[in-house]
């Protein structure tokens, strides 16, 4: 194993989930009956760079199918917070109808429907044909490739330079992180910005955040090893902010290192300082995770089956690869959780890969009357409780499992 950063060889222990399918490989009846590919989930730390990532057992085509399974736009809190971000990126940077933005990773049109709505010009890269296709139905033009330096250069000589650069929560799910960033470097206009929100490991450390590992996740990032790789690749990190999103994420302000239009925020020295305080500047502080993870699937399983023993109906909400990172880790079978409902069609009539569990709807769910909902995406758990409150009629209660198991009144 090289890092995919630095080719460095000396890494350090964080997290051994045994071996899982894929996340997003959501099995259809009729595949039941047939095997599935299941992979080593490995990660580790480089000591070189601090740069942490999974070890590389497929191609990233594995984990991003044509049927890619994940659309945004079904959570309304998500769909507020990508609103806000274009109003106020349009505030801060002065966007108009002469600008240009690109986002990559534009999954289902979930944010550039805002851009698009303000008379801003706009492009979507998105690779995964099912998320495309729905943002095409929402009058996005999208390019249905991957991103990195060749698509870059192509965009960029037909005119499509940005002022802004979108890229939420995919920054973590590229292989080649070099080229994915050199891409940026290239289709920025001299002065453009580029943000990048991702899920910040000091967070998932320091509340047992394990399940937020699983295969389409090659990187697992602190603003130090950012810092690191930016530079190398002609980015210059120039502000940093904090959101709640996915248990905590950082959302990176970068623009080309030539810029000089972007004076540097103190922002940037403040976090840093708060990763070297946690240790995150020592890979020896990593290899704390695997306990903690250890601790919440023996909870896990400790409740299921006292559940099972007490006759009480368990069911779980949301289809997600979190969830399906802890099923599998736990070891969890239908006969444990009788179902998952999901609020995307797409999902709904098919099982969650490993553990087999079917996935239905919110109609469905409420029909079984369940005493326990277990809330797989926990970082939604005010939104689900509120849209599932109907439970608490009969006596149902809601349950979330990481940082450690608790029982909602």
């Amino acid at each position: 194993m090289k890092c995919r950063h630095c080719g460095g060889e000396h890494f350090a222990p964080f997290l051994d989930l045994g071996t899982a399918p894929p996340s997003n490989s959501y099995l259809a009846a009729a595949e039941l009956a047939k095997p599935e590919l299941w992979y080593p989930l490995v990660i580790r730390v480089c000591r070189d760079c601090l740069l942490v990532q999974t070890e590389d057992f497929a191609g990233r085509e594995t984990f991003f199918s044509e049927n890619y399974a994940y659309f945004s736009s079904f959570s309304q809190s998500w769909l507020t917070h990508a609103e806000l971000y274009v109003a106020d990126m349009a505030s801060r940077f002065g966007l108009g109808p002469q600008s240009h933005v690109v986002e990559i990773a534009a999954n289902d049109g979930y944010l550039l429907q805002y851009v698009k709505a303000r008379g801003i010009g706009c492009l979507g890269v998105e690779p995964t044909k099912s998320t495309a296709t729905a943002a095409r139905a929402r009058g996005i033009e999208v390019v249905e490739e991957f991103f990195g330096m060749a698509l870059a250069d192509k965009l960029a000589g037909q005119g499509k330079q940005a002022d802004l650069m979108a890229a939420n929560n995919v920054l973590a799910h590229v292989p080649d992180i070099n080229d994915f960033v050199s891409g940026f470097t290239r289709l920025l206009k001299p002065d453009g910005v580029a943000t990048f929100e991702f899920p910040h490991i000091l967070n998932m450390i320091a509340e047992n955040q394990f399940d937020t590992a699983y295969h389409e996740h090659f990187s697992y990032l602190s603003l130090l090893a950012v810092s690191r790789i930016f530079a190398a690749n002609g980015l210059r990190v120039f502000d940093v902010e904090k959101t709640p999103w996915h248990g905590g994420s950082l959302r990176i302000f970068a623009c080309r290192a030539a810029s000089a239009a972007h004076a540097l925020s103190a922002n940037v020295a403040a976090v840093l300082e708060e990763e070297r305080g946690a240790g995150l500047d020592r890979a020896e502080t990593y290899a704390l995770m695997q306990q903690g993870a250890l601790q919440v699937r023996d909870a896990f399983m400790d409740f299921l089956i006292d559940a099972r023993r007490k006759g009480l109906r368990v069911v779980a909400y949301g289809a997600a690869a979190k969830g399906n990172t802890l099923l599998n880790f736990s070891g969890v079978k239908s006969d444990l959780i009788a179902a998952v409902a999901d609020k995307n069609p797409a999902k709904q009539g098919q099982f969650m890969p490993g553990s087999r569990i079917r996935i239905v709807d919110e109609e469905a769910l409420m029909a079984l009357r369940p005493e326990r909902v277990v809330i797989l995406p926990w970082n939604l758990k005010g939104e689900i409780m509120r849209q599932l409150s109907s439970i608490r009629d009969w006596g149902g209660k809601f349950v979330t499992a990481v940082p450690t198991l608790t029982v909602h009144d």
